[in-house]
């Protein structure tokens, strides 16, 4: 693989980009409380939802999606080339779960890894959410959710692109993801756990 100079530009500009926080920025226009210090004090769609209601939620989830989105869509105007698209989605989804601007703490990253996937192939973006729409129909855990979609994700790579660099983009991602949520996997193992008990 050829460095291109280009790649640094491409990351620090998603990075930047993905280190604004919608959850932030949309509560402190509504006059909501700061999710970070609420609920369970992560800075995303979800908790949003909990505190602050429908509205501020929705907008949440689109603006973490766009952060996602729209940084790997404007390299693939500039570039063809695979490499640079992977490295602009990485620093995006890295810049919403480690901040520059929020003393590197962030939300875990579901709403962008979404974008990320959309905007470097529709179909496995939509692959992706279709996932997460299954289970989240089947259990209502979005945690789980989530957890699901990231871990079908690489698969759903091979099957529609087979792009190593990419599937290594996406595993990488992925990966972090489930990292981010390992609270939610240790309360969803306690609550199996205290049902299993409770039968």
């Amino acid at each position: 693989m050829n460095f291109d100079p280009n790649y640094i530009f491409f990351a620090l500009a998603a990075y930047l980009i993905g280190s604004i926080s919608t959850a932030i920025i949309t509560c402190k226009l509504m006059g909501l409380e700061d999710p970070r210090g609420v609920g369970s004090n992560n800075p995303g769609a979800t908790n949003v939802l909990r505190t602050g209601g429908k509205k501020a939620a929705i907008i949440t989830l689109l603006g973490d999606m766009l952060k996602g989105l729209l940084p790997v869509l404007a390299v693939q105007q500039l570039s063809a080339d695979i490499t640079a698209l992977a490295i602009t989605g990485i620093a995006a989804f890295l810049g919403h779960l480690y901040p520059l601007y929020y003393r590197f703490k962030g939300g875990k990253g579901v709403a962008t890894f979404y974008g990320v996937l959309l905007g470097t192939n529709w179909m496995i973006g939509l692959a992706a959410l279709a996932v997460w729409g299954l289970v989240m129909f089947l259990f209502r855990i979005s945690g789980l959710s989530a957890l699901v979609s990231a871990t079908s994700s690489p698969f759903i790579v091979w099957y529609f692109d087979g792009s190593e660099v990419l599937m290594t983009a996406v595993t990488f991602m992925a990966v972090l993801l489930i990292w981010r949520h390992r609270n939610n996997i240790k309360q969803m193992i306690q609550n199996s756990k205290s049902k299993s008990k409770s039968e």
